[in-house]
């Protein structure tokens, strides 16, 4: 008889861990209140990381990538062209979270934070008559939340959603000295690829009782255990929906919840039941020049981790489905607006791997984004072009709150006063290597207006990059093959002036 602990064993045991040792800092309301008053409403935000609308069959991929959502979307808005903040996670997760651009919140460069104004200026901060709780299985995103902590209600901690991990032992012992003191544990702890650690002993002694935790389910991931980048900080994303899910019956309501979780975010581990799905289904995408960004990248190697992010995306799917008819089965989203959407995008193609780059095209830029309004049962679809931004000032629209005057974005339709603006330019930024309080010279911008995108390079003096600019008509040409900055000139020579204003604008406090 075999005694040890199958996945869905552990899964469950993980749901009887009380919230009070999931969450020690939390800050309970002294309010008993659980159910909702008339009229009020709770938000829920599910983000999925680094998810590119490139790669979703709801907007047109050729494969079925999102079946779950398929099902689901009509009774959703969907919106079409909507567009990240950044094309990585702290700037992207911080225009989300505050509403505003990079160059306002001024969390440029990777695990990086907003400016002072920011921390009480945000999506927290403004749904005071909620019950606020987040979680987010990506350390960077976790910066930002912790930031924003002191408008929260609850904050997750990082690694309780993760698979049994000595390293939260250290997190929690030296949490004022956390940099140093997590450097010094992994040092220690881990081994590497010629088979060494700082400590021999404590290296062997950790691989040997983590091993014996995660044994059990091993065999559902033959690619590995889903992780954070090459770490092996390993979680199950049933644990953390199933925990999530039956927290949020308990907590008082109206509540507004954000979770950020990892997939499809690399390494792409996806569970059995999706490995090789697509391996040989004979798609090819369509090949196109090398960027002036490249990396290098064969056509060959991006097509194989096109393949694997794929199956990653049918994981992060079926995960959705399972919470969304967990919200249902409980009755919450009777009263619960659920926005999903993402922080970034990936990029298989050009040369160029991932999201770790200065270019700027379509797939690791536009991301899904579907709100599933209380109560609809049809599905809309929006084509005009929106931002991350927009997401802050509509939540608290359509909850019947005041929209604080700091907010860039708009209320987008179809939940508008009036009809959306078709004219209105949408931007998104990369500045990775500027100090908070520096201007933007080394800069990868991108304005989308109707129809056509302009982007707009600077400062890249490694790639001989001292000013360029690119203009695509993103509607007959999405996947950006012509460049019409020699034939459009006129709409160049606009959009390029508002850009370059607009750049001279939010950089001046800063010289």
């Amino acid at each position: 008889m075999n005694n040890k602990p199958n996945r869905r064993d552990f899964i469950k045991l993980a749901g009887l861990i009380p919230a009070s040792a999931m969450a020690p800092h939390a800050l309970q309301r002294l309010s008993s209140r659980t159910s909702l008053q008339d009229g009020e409403q709770n938000v829920l935000i599910l983000v999925f990381d680094a998810w590119s609308a490139y790669h979703v069959s709801t907007y047109g991929y050729q494969r079925e990538t999102t079946p779950n959502l398929a099902r689901l979307v009509d009774q959703a808005v969907v919106y079409h062209n909507h567009y990240a903040g950044g094309n990585f996670t702290t700037p992207g997760t911080a225009s989300l979270l505050t509403g505003t651009l990079p160059w306002t919140h001024r969390a440029f460069q990777p695990n990086g934070t907003v400016i002072e104004p920011y921390v009480t200026r945000n999506i927290f901060s403004v749904f005071k008559n909620h019950y606020r709780i987040a979680y987010t299985h990506n350390p960077w995103a976790n910066t930002l939340l912790e930031q924003f902590s002191g408008g929260m209600d609850e904050l997750v901690p990082w690694l309780s959603l993760f698979l049994e991990s000595y390293d939260e032992i250290i997190h929690t012992l030296f949490k004022d000295d956390d940099d140093i003191a997590s450097v010094s544990w992994t040092r220690n702890t881990s081994i590497n690829e010629e088979g060494f650690a700082y400590s021999l002993f404590l290296s062997h002694l950790y691989e040997t009782l983590r091993e014996q935790n995660i044994a059990s389910i091993r065999k559902d991931y033959p690619r590995g255990i889903p992780a954070i980048g090459r770490a092996e900080t390993n979680f199950i994303l049933d644990q953390a929906v199933n925990w999530i899910g039956d927290r949020l019956t308990k907590i008082p309501q109206p509540f507004m919840g954000y979770f950020h979780f990892l997939p499809p975010h690399g390494p792409y581990r996806t569970s059995l039941e999706f490995i090789n799905v697509f391996g040989n289904d004979g798609y090819k995408p369509i090949t196109k020049p090398e960027d002036v960004f490249t990396q290098k990248f064969s056509q060959a190697e991006l097509n194989n981790k096109r393949t694997e992010y794929d199956e990653f995306i049918l994981y992060a799917d079926n995960e959705f489905g399972m919470m969304f008819e967990q919200l249902k089965t409980s009755g919450l989203l009777e009263n619960t607006w659920v926005v999903l959407t993402s922080d970034h995008g990936e990029m298989f193609e050009r040369g160029i791997d991932g999201h770790s780059v200065d270019a700027m095209y379509e797939p690791v830029i536009r991301i899904p984004l579907m709100i599933f309004e209380p109560g609809r049962t049809t599905r809309e679809d929006i084509h005009t072009p929106t931002s991350a931004i927009d997401i802050l000032p509509t939540m608290l629209h359509v909850t019947g709150q005041e929209i604080p005057a700091w907010a860039e974005g708009k209320v987008i339709a179809p939940y508008a006063d009036s009809s959306a603006d078709v004219n209105r330019g949408v931007y998104t930024v990369r500045s990775n290597k500027t100090e908070q309080l520096a201007p933007l010279e080394r800069v990868s911008i991108t304005l989308t207006r109707g129809k056509y995108k302009i982007h707009y390079y600077a400062g890249y003096e490694e790639r001989n990059v001292f000013e360029m600019v690119k203009l695509y008509d993103v509607e007959a040409d999405p996947e950006e093959l012509v460049d019409l900055v020699d034939i459009e000139r006129d709409v160049a020579g606009t959009l390029l002036n508002e850009l370059k204003t607009k750049l001279d604008e939010v950089n001046r406090p800063y010289l």
